[in-house]
C-alpha cells in the first residue's frame, strides 16, 4: 500500500473559480475530466495543521500538510510513486502522522492497502518505515525487522494523541495468524497486545489498551466475531451478536460498546451493548437502508447523529437538545440542500473540521471554533464546479419482478420537463457491497449536462441494505442483477421518465460487464452499449487479474461469482457475442490490473468472430479507469459522440 503534483496543482486547488455561464449552457468537458485535486482532510490533534491527499491530473499523488492559519503554501509534501497513494493517514500526535500506503491502478479503482505503514513529522522530517518490506530495507530499525514480511494495517489509536497507534498485522507465511500491536510511531517500537489464529482479522481495543474483539472475513470468506475473555478468544454466536455485528468503539465509561448490528441479516442499526452481547440498547434504528454515516462528538467520543445508507441523507439525532446536535443542526440550516459531516475535532474539542457536500457539489471544507463559532473556509474539493449548473439527483424506489423493492437514483437534466427523456442506464461497479448514492457523481452530471436522464440502480448485491440483500447478488452476475437493471429501465419507461426508443447503457468495471450483458438479456431494450474497463469473460478472472493472487481473494471469487466453468461461460458476454445486436463502444486501459487488457481482447475477438461491428478507445499507460486529463477528455468526447449518433442529442 508514492511524484510531485507541483505548485501549479497547488494553485489550482486553492483558487476558487467563479463560473458565470448560464445554467442551460454546456459545461466544458475538461470540468468533468479533472480529478478532485485535494481530498480527505484531517485536522491535527492541536488544531494547528491540516493533512490532505493531493492528486494531479496525470495520476500523481502526495500527502500534503498545511498550517491552518496559512493555507496558501504547504508546510510539507510527501511524494508518492506512480500508482501509489496515501490511502489512509492519521495524526498520532500534534506533530506526527502515520500513512498507510495504497495502490490505485486507475481512476475507478478503490485504493488497495499494500500493508505498508510509514511515519513522518508534519514538516516532512524524521520519515521512517514502520512496517512492510521497505521497513526491512530502509526503516530506522531495519536490522531487527526481518520478520516484517507481511501486511500491517492501522486499527485505531488511544483516546489522547500520544504518538502511539494500534496496528493489525499478518505475515505472508503466518499460517492464518492475525496479531495486534501497540506501536510507538515516534521511536518505531511496538509490543504485542493481542493475537488470534485466524487470518484477516481487525481488532477493537478497549479503554484498557487491550484487544477486546477480533472480527472480519476470514480466508474462507466467512464473517466471524471473537470476544476476548481473559487470555483467550471465544467465538460469538448469532444469539449474542445477530447475523452481522461490527464493533465500533467503547463507550466513554469503558463498560459497553457501540456497534452496528443486524439480528436477521437485514439493514443494520446502531446499538450499544455489553461486550458479551447482553443489555443491547437501540441508538439509531435501521430503515430501508442500514445506518450509514455516524456523527461523533469530540472526545470522549459518543455518537450524536446518524444517517441511512439510502435516500437523501438526513441527520437523525440521538438527543436533539445535545450541544453537538444543536451545532450540527445550526450548520445544516446554513447550507440548505447539503449534508454537513463532522470530519474530526482537535483533542480539546475547540476546533472542528467539517465538510459540506450535496448532489450538486463535490464538497467544501471548513473549520469552526466551537467556543467562538468563528468559521474559516479551507478549500473546495473541485472549485471549478458551479453547483448552480448541476443537476438534481433524486433517489426513488421501484418494485422488481419478484416483489423486492429496489432503490434507483435519477439524475435529471436541467431546463425543462421530466418526461420522455433520452436515458443512459449507468450500473455501478463491484458488484458486491458497492452502491450508488445521492451525493455528487461526475459521470452522471456530465451526461445530465448533455441532456440525458441518468438512471442508477442499487441492484441485489449492492451495499447499504444489509447482508441478506448483498448476498442475494452472489452468483447472480448474469441473472438477478441483470433482471434488477432491466426492471429498473421498465419502471423508468412506465413512469414516462424515459423515451423507450432512446436508451443506452454505459458502465465501468462490473458496470462494463452489465453494459454488454443487459442487452443480451433484454433484446431490443437498448439502442447502444458502452463498456469501460469491463469484465467480459468471467472464467478469465481466475487466470488473469489481481483478485486471484491471494487465497482469500480466490475464495471470495468462488462465493461471489461461482467457479463452474460452464456457468461462467453461460454468463459471460464474450461467449454470447452473437446475441449483441446494437452498436458497442469498448474503452480500456492497457495497464489495467483489475480487469486486465486480456478482457478487452477477449470481447473484441468474440465480436469479430460474430461479425459484429464495434468501436474502441484504448489508452496505453492507463489502468482501471483513466487518470490523465487529456485521456479523460477524449473519453467523454467519444462517449458523447457515440450517444448522439445512436440515441440522438440530449435535451
Amino acid at each position: 500500500m508514492q511524484k510531485h503534483p507541483g505548485m501549479a496543482l497547488l494553485g489550482a486547488v486553492l483558487v476558487c473559480v467563479t463560473v458565470t455561464a448560464r445554467s442551460a449552457d454546456l459545461i466544458p468537458v475538461d470540468s468533468f475530466a479533472r480529478h478532485p485535486a485535494i481530498s480527505t482532510p484531517r485536522l491535527s490533534p492541536d488544531g494547528q495543521y491540516l493533512a490532505v491527499r493531493m492528486d494531479g491530473d496525470d495520476g500523481a499523488h502526495a500527502l500534503v500538510v498545511f498550517k491552518v492559519a496559512d493555507m496558501s503554501h504547504p508546510v510539507s509534501m510527501l511524494r508518492m510513486p506512480k500508482y501509489e497513494v496515501p490511502a489512509n493517514f492519521v495524526w498520532v500526535s500534534p506533530t506526527r502522522l502515520i500513512i498507510e500506503k495504497g495502490r490505485e491502478y486507475g481512476s475507478i479503482d478503490k485504493p488497495a492497502l499494500t500493508g505498508e505503514i510509514l511515519a513522518t513529522d508534519f514538516d516532512g522530517k524524521n520519515q521512517d518505515y514502520l512496517f512492510g518490506i521497505d521497513a526491512v530495507k530502509y526503516g530506522r530499525r531495519a536490522a531487527t525487522r526481518g520478520t516484517d514480511r507481511g501486511w500491517g494495517f492501522f486499527d485505531g489509536k488511544p483516546d489522547q494523541a500520544n504518538g502511539h497507534f494500534y496496528m493489525a498485522a499478518e505475515g505472508w507465511d503466518s499460517n492464518h495468524q492475525s496479531s495486534l500491536y501497540d506501536v510507538d510511531a515516534e521511536h518505531n517500537t511496538r509490543h504485542l497486545i493481542g493475537d488470534i489464529g485466524v487470518s484477516g482479522m481487525s481488532f477493537m481495543v478497549g479503554k484498557d489498551g487491550q484487544a477486546h474483539y477480533a472480527f472480519g472475513t476470514n480466508t474462507h470468506f466467512d464473517y466471524v466475531v471473537y470476544h476476548r475473555v481473559g487470555s483467550s478468544w471465544s467465538p460469538m454466536t448469532p444469539s449474542q451478536v445477530g447475523v452481522r455485528f461490527h464493533p465500533l468503539e467503547s463507550t466513554p465509561d469503558g463498560q459497553h460498546v457501540y456497534a452496528t448490528y443486524s439480528a436477521d441479516g437485514g439493514p443494520s442499526s446502531l446499538v450499544s451493548m455489553a461486550e458479551d452481547g447482553s443489555g443491547r440498547q437501540m441508538i439509531a434504528p435501521a430503515g430501508f437502508g442500514s445506518v450509514g454515516t455516524i456523527e461523533w462528538t469530540a472526545k470522549p467520543e459518543q455518537p450524536f447523529a446518524s444517517t441511512l445508507d439510502t435516500g437523501v441523507p438526513a441527520a437523525r439525532y440521538v438527543d436533539p437538545n445535545a450541544p453537538m446536535a444543536k451545532l450540527h443542526r445550526a450548520l445544516s440550516l446554513k447550507f440548505p440542500g447539503s449534508y454537513v459531516h463532522f470530519v474530526n475535532f482537535s483533542d480539546d474539542g475547540s476546533e472542528l473540521l467539517f465538510g459540506v457536500i450535496s448532489d450538486r457539489t463535490p464538497g467544501t471544507y471548513f473549520l469552526i471554533n466551537t467556543h467562538t463559532y468563528k468559521v474559516q473556509k479551507l478549500f473546495d474539493a473541485e472549485p471549478w464546479i458551479n453547483p448552480a449548473q448541476m443537476a438534481e439527483r433524486r433517489p426513488m424506489t421501484f418494485v422488481a419482478r419478484d416483489g423486492t423493492p429496489i432503490e434507483a437514483i435519477l439524475t435529471l437534466p436541467r431546463g425543462g420537463g421530466e418526461k420522455n427523456l433520452p436515458m443512459v442506464l449507468m450500473p455501478h461497479g463491484g458488484p458486491i457491497g458497492i452502491q450508488d448514492d445521492w451525493f455528487y457523481d461526475g459521470d452522471a452530471q456530465f451526461l445530465a449536462n448533455r441532456g440525458y436522464l441518468v438512471l442508477q440502480i442499487n441492484f441485489r448485491g449492492s451495499g447499504g441494505r444489509g447482508v441478506d440483500f448483498q448476498q442475494a447478488g452472489y452468483r447472480q452476475w448474469g441473472g438477478t442483477i441483470q433482471n434488477d437493471l432491466i426492471d429498473g429501465v421498465k419502471w423508468a419507461i412506465a413512469q414516462k421518465y424515459a423515451d423507450p426508443n432512446r436508451i443506452c447503457i454505459f458502465g465501468a468495471s462490473f458496470g462494463g460487464y452489465s453494459a454488454l450483458m443487459a442487452p443480451i438479456r433484454a433484446p431490443g431494450m437498448f439502442k447502444c452499449a458502452v463498456g469501460y474497463a469491463g469484465v467480459y469473460d468471467m472464467a478469465l478472472l481466475y487466470k488473469k487479474g489481481d483478485t486471484r493472487q491471494s487465497e482469500a481473494g480466490r475464495n471470495a471469487m468462488r462465493a461471489i461469482m461461482g467457479a463452474d466453468e460452464k456457468d461462467l461461460d453461460a454468463n459471460s458476454p464474450d461467449k454470447l457475442a452473437d446475441k449483441i445486436d446494437i452498436p458497442v463502444l469498448l474503452i480500456h486501459g492497457e495497464d489495467d490490473q483489475r480487469a486486465p487488457f486480456a478482457q478487452f481482447k477477449a470481447m473484441t475477438a468474440a465480436l469479430d468472430a460474430a461479425h459484429k461491428p464495434y468501436q474502441t478507445l484504448v489508452k496505453p499507460g492507463e489502468g482501471h479507469g483513466f487518470y490523465d486529463e487529456k485521456n479523460n477528455i477524449d473519453l467523454l468526447n467519444t462517449l458523447q459522440a457515440f450517444l448522439e449518433k445512436h440515441i440522438g442529442k440530449g435535451r
